[in-house]
């Protein structure tokens, strides 16, 4: 039996502290803030546990569990696993980028290259091993926090003398394990997951940042974890006026750890800043949560595309030369972005026993998704112009029989109904303009990382010499002629 909408609900309803808004809340899920958001949650699970084939497989114990844990060894596993992450995606219209297969992706990873984390230390390693499979046997939603806070960032966590603890960092060691005090972001979906996935993706300087170069995982309800929360873009929101912002607000937060005491068997890294790395760049971690990335970027793509050719129906000018070429180019980088998400899939690299998406292609496919956002955010506003502006203030406006009229005579189109032009154009305002589109754009843009970034990467892992020894095979016979 797989997990259920309302399994997670009776979970994820588990007394952690929340602040928002000037308050302390232990009942989350009921809060107007987060209840959109965690009612999409369980509808995931919902779909997964009446798609059993499709999102699920079956653990050596009997389990029915996410797709999302399995370790692909054959070339139909690591298929059928983006397949159930495009599913999925599908269910949000890839408005979820945190969905729970994001992570347990990442752990799959990390178990797949687990002689990285024996080659450094059998008891991390086993640690690793054994929280893995605590967390896939019960199919637990993870987030995590890999990034430090900002603060002063030109100075390393370690050289701010007066405040050691603004960052993450060991307090002492127990036998019981160790205490950490500090704070971690971007903690997006806190709110919705079951437990937190601690690491570090900022550079860390060996012997000075040591105290913070840490990995561990915990249960977002542990004593002393705190989240505080941005402000809601959901609350206060009806699907109406907001269909997206009221549904799928998956929330970002800052998560405090005042004196937090992590088992030693759930510690993954301990005071080495090359393990830091090395947890996701020289394990599968990254790969297969970014090719989970990749599936839901494609369904985003394609409902914004569908969204854009509606719009222009609406509002007559779908036939025009000047925007059948904003479409086409809307379409062709759809589809080119769904290609990339298959490629990766299809063809991958042999590790040990499994099949992994290439890690340069990978790149590629991170760097080119960071331009090809803003791309469509911008050719949608062009072709909306005032349309998503003048609009009716809100639902109440169709309760008062004047503003109806009003509404009726304005907002016309030859094709639709004025309340179906209405809701088209607030569901674009939404995607594009609201609080919650904008925060999308922003997400989208530095999911990777800075876009130079993002670019070094490809650079690290392009075969340069491959491709100069073909330019100069180029020049081999101009030899001749010497």
């Amino acid at each position: 039996m797989s997990r259920t909408g309302k399994q997670y609900l009776s979970a994820v309803n588990d007394g952690r502290h929340v602040f928002i808004n000037g308050e302390c809340i232990t009942h989350h899920s009921e809060h107007p803030a987060f209840r959109g958001a965690v009612a999409s949650v369980a509808q995931l699970y919902d779909y997964q546990a009446g798609n059993l084939a499709q999102m699920t497989f079956e653990t050596e114990q009997g389990l029915q569990v996410s797709k999302a844990w399995e370790l692909p060894q054959r070339a139909e596993q690591l298929v059928g696993r983006s397949d159930a992450s495009l599913a999925w995606a599908r269910q949000s219209m890839g408005w979820l980028g945190r969905s729970p297969d994001h992570v347990s992706a990442a752990l799959a990873g990390m178990m797949t290259h687990l002689e990285v984390f024996e080659a450094y230390s059998p008891d991390r390693a086993a640690a690793l091993k054994g929280y893995y499979q605590y967390a896939r046997d019960r199919d637990l939603y993870l987030t995590y926090t890999i990034v430090n806070p900002q603060g002063d960032r030109s100075r390393s966590p370690g050289e701010h003398e007066r405040n050691l603890y603004h960052t993450l960092g060991v307090v002492k060691e127990t036998d019981a394990g160790i205490i950490v005090k500090g704070a971690k972001m971007l903690g997006t979906a806190a709110v919705l997951a079951d437990e937190l996935l601690v690491g570090v993706q900022n550079p860390l300087k060996a012997g000075i940042d040591d105290r913070y170069a840490l990995s561990f995982a915990m249960p977002l309800n542990a004593p002393g974890i705190r989240i505080l929360s941005r402000n809601s873009y959901a609350e206060g929101k009806n699907s109406f006026d907001h269909p997206l912002s009221s549904r799928f607000d998956e929330n970002d937060a800052l998560i405090y750890f005042d004196n937090v005491l992590v088992p030693w068997e759930r510690v993954f890294v301990y005071r080495d800043t090359a393990m830091c790395r090395q947890q996701f760049h020289s394990t599968a971690a990254e790969v297969l949560m970014d090719t989970q990335s990749l599936a839901r970027l494609t369904a985003k793509l394609h409902f914004l595309t569908g969204l854009a050719q509606r719009m222009t129906e609406i509002t007559g000018v779908s036939d025009f030369p000047a925007v059948r070429e904003i479409l086409g180019e809307l379409a062709c980088n759809t589809l080119m972005i769904e290609g990339l998400f298959k490629a990766l899939v299809h063809c991958p690299v042999k590790h040990g026993e499994y099949l992994i998406p290439d890690k340069k292609h990978l790149y590629m496919c991170q760097a080119v998704a960071q331009t090809v956002y803003p791309k469509f955010i911008e050719a949608i506003r062009k072709l909306a112009g005032g349309g998503v502006i003048m609009l009716p203030s809100g639902i109440d406006d169709l309760a008062n029989p004047q503003a109806r009229e009003l509404i009726e005579q304005t907002q016309y189109s030859s094709v639709a109904t004025p309340l179906e032009r209405v809701q088209l154009m607030k569901l674009a305002w939404d995607a594009i303009g609201s609080e919650f589109g904008s925060r999308h754009l922003q997400y989208e843009m530095f999911y990777s990382g800075p876009h130079f970034v993002a670019l070094s990467r490809v650079h690290s892992e392009y075969d340069w010499e491959a491709a100069k020894g073909l330019a100069a095979s180029a020049l081999a016979d101009a030899s001749l002629y010497q």
